[in-house]
């Protein structure tokens, strides 16, 4: 029996996406639920696992555009029975920590096609490529160029390629968002010793309890849902001639992943805990990372926080991610002197910047908005937790 697999629809309005990657190569002997590829729709990247065992007849290429419901390849399932002893195969040499390809079995060496143009392009040597699977694949050639220097034989070189259907909706996303709304960028800075005194004092007790650090997300994601309370037009967003408010705080956090830049959503952040918030911020970040993020979790979001600061930037003007009319930049913390009760005193201070769209949210709201985050993570104890450290991180 031969089955037809039909590309899935990743989520709701979702009706094309890519082939990013083959994890797999035509005549592939494959089992139930591998992930076979890799598909990019303009949300995410998701996993394709196999939906049966069987040898596989690819019907496309990496970069092809399918629509949802297209037949993306063949499973014939009448040769599962070899897929067991193949699998068992792997499973031993998945057993070894890494294996190096030997020269001498340049015809066994396994390489997902995308990882074999790489290395193609780049002129590097399959045989001299370290994997820790039964397959070399594109990550394990990126590895091996920076190792090459700037040899190369001397030349200079051009590489092309094109962008994946994610990294092509975010651009166009951040062009609109520049022709169609009117952003402007307020700052501020705040001193964040307060919260450095909280940290130290609790972040061990936090960590064994909760499973995860007291970071300075936490604070910053409870100060603008505050400030959110306070300015609900920050909260709001247009929708034609009409302008959408929330009494919810649905928080995109940005967070770096393989695939560039991506916003998970914090659901009901105003009414999360401390450890609440750490604990969800690391799961998204995870998923995002290890790719295993879905549409859903991407999907909404009222006012989104992205932290520079932890590539090392000072200060930025950070773009609103559309539809939203908001969102938050931190920075790096950098130890200077400022004034405190007429002397100079050395503080960990970090610049703040709130991009918003003026069309909606006027000056005041804005540099209000902004006062509220500064004065939340500034004064953390009496403004955010009520004067009870212990009983809002939950070790009373």
């Amino acid at each position: 029996m031969v089955l037809e697999m039909k590309i899935p629809s990743p989520g709701e309005s979702i009706t094309e996406v890519e082939i990013s990657q083959w994890l797999v190569k035509d005549g592939d002997i494959v089992t139930k639920d591998q992930t076979i590829a890799e598909i990019d729709s303009d949300k995410a990247t998701l996993d394709l696992p196999a939906e049966a065992s069987g040898k596989i007849t690819l019907k496309a290429e990496e970069g092809d555009s399918m629509s949802v419901g297209d037949i993306v390849c063949l499973i014939d399932t009448s040769d599962a029975s070899n897929s067991e002893s193949i699998n068992s195969e792997s499973l031993l040499d998945n057993i070894k920590e890494e294996k190096k390809i030997d020269p001498n079995k340049i015809e066994e060496v396994s390489i997902t096609p995308l990882a074999r143009n790489i290395a193609s392009d780049k002129g590097i040597d399959i045989n001299e490529i370290e994997s820790k699977g039964d397959k070399i694949t594109k990550d394990d050639v990126l590895k091996v160029v920076p190792a090459m220097g700037s040899s190369n034989h001397g030349g200079r070189i051009e590489n092309r390629e094109k962008l994946s259907m994610l990294r092509r909706k975010v651009s166009e996303r951040l062009v609109s968002v520049k022709n169609e709304t009117a952003m402007l960028t307020t700052f501020n800075e705040a001193d964040l010793s307060k919260i450095f005194d909280i940290r130290k004092k609790f972040k061990e007790a936090f960590s064994q309890k909760y499973g995860v650090s007291l970071g300075f997300m936490s604070f910053f994601t409870k100060a603008v849902t505050r400030a959110l309370e306070l300015y609900p037009d920050v909260n709001s967003m247009i929708d034609g001639n009409e302008k959408i408010s929330y009494n919810y705080s649905d928080i995109s956090i940005a967070v770096s992943g393989p695939k560039g830049l991506m916003t998970p959503v914090l659901r009901n952040a105003q009414e999360l805990s401390f450890a609440a918030v750490e604990q969800e911020i690391k799961r998204l970040a995870d998923n995002v990372r290890n790719k295993s993020i879905t549409v859903d979790d991407l999907t909404g979001g009222t006012f989104t926080i992205s932290n520079g600061g932890v590539f090392g930037s000072m200060l930025s003007t950070p773009i609103i991610n559309p539809p939203q009319s908001g969102i938050l930049g931190m920075h790096n913390i950098i130890q200077r002197p400022i004034a405190v009760d007429g002397k100079v005193e050395i503080r960990p201070m970090m610049y703040l910047a709130l991009s918003y769209d003026h069309r909606i949210i006027d000056g005041n709201q804005s540099v209000g908005f902004l006062i509220a985050v500064k004065e939340g993570v500034e004064d953390p104890e009496n403004i955010l937790m009520d004067g009870k450290v212990k009983k809002s991180l939950g070790l009373n």
